[in-house]
């Protein structure tokens, strides 16, 4: 079977310039490569046929040759150039996948280099803090002092990691790049250099303080602001103020996580809160005024209708909780708990029961409950 020509391998042109060739083979490469058309037996085939092609092109000596001979300037008879593809066998599969590797396996390995030697220094871990509240110091916001476990920047070589702060030097292993390569058939493989540990440079001379890592182990006290209307759940974001890089580098941020205590009076919905208030049977039957707390320390009379049912509620608007981003106030709601006397002497027993003679119109809900149900049993016999 005859081999296709070369250009029309990579899709492009005869004129085609080193530019065009490469981004061709780059789009050819990344569409072909085996990894990604597990499912298409002929991709390792046609992958070979596409590095073949670029391995003739990108090189001018055999791109001139092939412009000239075409196929047979490397089969031998012509006395072609030397060092290209032979018998239609593969080309130099690693020269020519190395050109644009960082290109092809950028989505799977965080991208590709910058063409230069790593950053020296690593940036510095993200911390957390959890930090609790009472629903009182939710409400109100607060100025809070924490101490937070965290690495420092070694004052003695100035973060570097080296004996009295004197620069790393490049890897040997990797020569800076961080990552060291081997060939594996027609693949390379990228991987984290095991010297430097990715840094692309080491310390010669390690410092006695921190032993090369350029920071120390030390507690901090930070001072927070806590804005009102936090709940749980809610985090705190402080720039800068995480674990310190290695060697000098960034540090990381500090993420305080608030967490709101219970409370023995209210329960937190969002901006509102609850509040169940127990009434005496009078008092819910008679009606009247009650003092209930706000969440403020202060206190609110509300009125008891006459009649009022366990479970009633009431609203006190703009007493509840401050919106977390604004200015607004969420309400607070009253639920009433009608309670029933316990401990009664039988001087009392004795009006109850009284009372309970002449209420027999007083109990509409009990009145109506007994009367379907007298009609279901009723129903029931039939």
């Amino acid at each position: 079977m005859a081999k296709r020509d070369y250009y029309e391998t990579l899709g492009v042109a005869k004129g085609a310039s080193a530019d065009e060739i490469k981004k061709a083979y780059r789009k050819k490469a990344k569409e072909l490569h085996p990894d990604r058309n597990s499912d298409n037996p002929d991709a390792e085939a046609q992958f070979k046929e596409v590095n073949e092609a670029y391995d003739v092109l990108k090189d001018g000596d055999k791109k001139a040759a092939y412009d000239r001979f075409g196929h047979a300037a490397f089969d031998g008879g012509m006395g072609g150039a030397r060092g290209g593809p032979r018998g239609g066998q593969q080309g130099d599969f690693a020269s020519a996948f190395s050109d644009v590797f960082d290109d092809l396996f950028g989505d799977f390995m965080g991208g590709g280099r910058s063409g230069g030697a790593r950053s020296r220094a690593a940036r510095g871990s993200d911390l957390r803090y959890n930090l609790r509240l009472t629903l009182e110091e939710a409400y109100a916001g607060l100025q809070k002092t924490i101490n937070v476990p965290t690495s420092v920047q070694c004052t003695a070589c100035d973060g570097t990691g080296a004996e009295g702060g004197a620069e790393p030097v490049t890897c040997p292993t990797c020569s800076g790049m961080g990552k060291v390569r081997a060939q594996q058939g027609f693949f390379t493989v990228e991987r984290t250099c095991p010297t430097c540990s990715g840094l692309g440079q080491i310390v010669q001379n390690p410092c006695k303080q921190c032993h090369g890592q350029g920071r120390v182990e030390r507690d901090r006290s930070l001072s927070v602001n806590i804005p009102a209307g936090v709940e749980t759940g809610t985090r705190i974001r402080l720039g800068g103020e995480g674990e310190a890089g290695m060697r000098g580098g960034p540090p990381g941020d500090l993420y305080i996580f608030i967490e709101v205590a219970k409370h023995k009076i209210f329960e937190r919905e969002a901006t509102n809160l609850y509040c169940r208030v127990p009434v005496s049977m009078t008092k819910a039957s008679l009606g009247g005024d009650i003092e209930v707390p706000t969440i403020d320390g202060g206190r609110s009379r509300v009125k008891i209708p006459e009649g009022s049912q366990s479970g009633r509620q009431m609203r006190l608007r703009g007493k509840g909780m401050p919106a977390l981003r604004g200015g607004t106030h969420g309400d607070m709601f009253i639920e009433l708990a009608v309670e029933t006397p316990v401990n009664l002497t039988a001087r009392q027993k004795d009006l109850l029961r009284e009372f309970e003679d002449l209420s027999e119109d007083n109990n509409p809900e009990s009145k109506s409950f007994f009367s379907s149900v007298k009609g279901f049993w009723d129903s029931m016999k039939g």
